[in-house]
């Protein structure tokens, strides 16, 4: 279902209880490799020699996170200038 369908079907008070709901029972992509990483954990320390003892993030995909380069005041700048090729009042304004 699309995002903006959503939006209409769904109360605000209903998008709450959902978040509420997610808080003890999580569900997702990341739930789902923490289940699956599990999984292989156990079937991995089952067949590995004495002393070896693998964990579920072993197996769990690491997604790098990037920290945002967003500069606010770059971009306004930035959207000034584009702007402010068209728009001469624009040009003049002070960010």
């Amino acid at each position: 279902m699309p995002v903006e369908e959503l939006q209409e079907r769904m109360s605000s008070y209903e998008f709450s209880e959902w978040m509420a709901y997610r808080q003890i029972n999580p569900f997702g992509e990341e739930r789902e490799d923490l289940r699956m990483g599990i999984a292989v954990a156990v079937n991995a320390n089952l067949h590995t020699a004495k002393g070896k003892h693998f964990t579920p993030k072993d197996f769990m995909p690491q997604w790098e996170r990037h920290k945002s380069r967003y500069n606010p005041q770059e971009a306004a700048t930035k959207l000034q200038n584009a702007f402010g090729l068209y728009h001469p009042e624009i040009r003049k304004a002070k960010i």
